[in-house]
């Protein structure tokens, strides 16, 4: 692992820890119910993805947690920034993870194919 991959790694870990504690700050208390399931930096540590869980959400509550996001992305980021003493913020993208769902539904078609 290069010098580089270390320090992109090193900062998703400290993200990981630093977002949900930002959601938990905001007065929203529909945020609080988010789990962050990972963080993926961009190679530069400019962007990026934050993963949730997303647990059992409609598809309806899941564009309306997004939107909630959106408006919140500012001050998470900010909070990250002022936390770590960062001169500029990470800028997030928040998606919901949706390869537990996959995962599952291929695990289902290898049993389906084992049974036949």
């Amino acid at each position: 692992m290069t010098e580089a991959q270390i320090k992109v790694k090193r900062t998703e870990s400290v993200l990981l820890e630093l977002i949900p504690e930002a959601l938990g700050s905001l007065n929203d208390k529909r945020l609080h119910q988010l789990t962050v399931i990972d963080v993926k930096c961009s190679r530069g540590r400019s962007d990026a993805k934050v993963y949730i869980d997303p647990a059992s959400f409609s598809e309806e509550e899941k564009g309306e947690f997004l939107k909630l996001l959106k408006k919140a992305r500012p001050i998470v980021e900010d909070f990250c920034m002022k936390d770590q003493g960062w001169f500029r913020p990470v800028k997030f993208t928040f998606e919901f993870d949706e390869q537990l769902k996959k995962a599952q539904s291929i695990e289902e078609l290898f049993k389906k194919i084992a049974k036949e």
